[in-house]
C-alpha cells in the first residue's frame, strides 16, 4: 500500500523468510548482523551496493546475495524498485537437502554476491511482487511455493556447499558451536536488557574473550546481533498479532517506543505502523458472487 505519491511498499512475513517489495524514488537497503541469508532483486533502476566490503554498481535485472553475518548495502541513484528477500538458514539448507545438493551437515555459501542479468529469477522476482499484491484466497500457499523455486534456483546456479564443522543450524540459528548457548540466551530474554557478562556466561567465557569470538564469527558485536533478534521478532509480533506498537516494543525490549520505532525504520526503512499497513492480506472467506 503507498505511503506517499513516491513510495509503494508491500510485505510478507514468515516463519522461514520476510518479503518486501518497494518502489522508491530513495530506495534504500541496509541489513546488517542478520542470521539469515538476504538477496536483493533490482527490478529497475541504477544502484550502488556494498556487499561484506566488495563495492560495486548494479542496475535492473541484477541481483545481490549476502550471507548471514554478511552486511548489505544497496542505495538507488534515481527511482526504483526491488524485491528484498530475508530467508533463514533452515530454509536454504532444507531446500539444498532435498534437491540434494547438499548434505545436512553443510553450509551454503555462493559464488558470487552480484548476479548480473539472471532473466529467470527476475520472473520469479516479479511473480512473487505481483502476488504480493493480490487479493486472492492461498497467497501464502502461491507466496511459499514460488520461494522454494528461487531458492532452488540459486542453489543450482550459483551455491557451493562445504561442511561446516564450527557452525550448527539450531531453533537460534545458524551459529559458531562455541556461541549457541548465548545466542539461544538472547532468543529466550529479548524482553529484557542483556549484559555482556550474562551472555558471555552463557558460553563460558570471559567477557573479553566472549567479545572477540562473537566479533570474529558474526562480523559484528553482541550488542547489534541482539538488536537484529529483537527487531525481526518485532516484524513477526507487527505481521501475526494486534498488539500495540508499545505493546510490540515491550515484548522486544524497549522501554521506549520511540527508540524502538527509530531502531525498527533503520532496520527495514518503514516506522512499525507503516510497516503493518504495507503487510499483503490474504482474502478469508469464499469467493463473493
Amino acid at each position: 500500500m503507498p505511503h506517499s505519491a513516491d513510495t509503494f511498499d508491500r510485505i510478507l512475513v514468515d516463519a522461514r523468510y520476510t518479503l518486501h517489495h518497494r518502489r522508491s524514488r530513495r530506495a534504500r537497503w541496509q541489513a546488517e548482523a542478520r542470521p539469515n541469508y538476504v538477496l536483493l532483486v533490482l527490478l529497475d533502476g541504477v544502484w550502488r551496493f556494498d556487499v561484506a566490503g566488495r563495492v560495486g554498481e548494479a542496475r535492473a535485472g541484477d541481483a545481490l546475495i549476502a550471507l548471514p553475518r554478511e552486511t548489505l548495502r544497496a542505495r538507488a541513484l534515481e527511482a526504483a524498485e526491488s524485491l528484498f528477500f530475508s530467508l533463514s538458514p533452515t530454509l536454504i539448507l532444507d531446500c539444498a537437502v532435498r534437491a540434494r545438493l547438499a548434505r545436512s551437515d553443510a553450509f551454503v555459501e555462493f559464488r558470487t554476491c552480484h548476479i548480473a542479468g539472471d532473466a529467470r529469477l527476475v520472473r520469479y522476482a516479479r511473480d512473487v511482487a505481483e502476488e504480493l499484491a493480490a487479493d486472492e484466497a492461498g497467497k501464502q500457499m502461491v507466496v511459499a511455493a514460488l520461494v522454494e523455486q528461487t531458492v532452488v534456483h540459486l542453489l543450482r546456479r550459483y551455491a557451493q556447499a562445504k561442511r561446516a564443522d564450527e557452525l550448527e543450524l539450531t531453533r537460534a540459528g545458524l551459529v559458531d558451536r562455541r556461541l549457541r548457548r548465548a545466542v539461544e540466551l538472547m532468543q529466550a530474554q529479548l524482553d529484557r536488557e542483556l549484559s555482556l557478562e550474562e551472555m558471555a556466561a552463557a558460553a563460558y567465557l570471559s567477557p573479553f574473550h566472549f567479545a572477540r569470538l562473537f566479533k570474529k564469527a558474526t562480523g559484528t558485536t553482541p550488542h547489534a546481533y541482539l538488536t537484529a533478534l529483537r527487531l525481526a521478532r518485532a516484524e513477526i509480533l507487527l505481521a501475526e498479532t494486534d498488539l500495540s506498537i508499545t505493546e510490540v516494543a515491550a515484548r522486544v525490549g524497549y522501554s521506549s517506543p520511540s527508540h524502538f520505532a527509530k531502531a525498527f525504520r533503520q532496520a527495514t526503512g518503514l516506522a512499525p505502523r507503516a510497516f503493518r499497513t504495507a503487510l499483503a492480506r490474504e482474502r478469508s472467506g469464499p469467493p463473493k458472487g
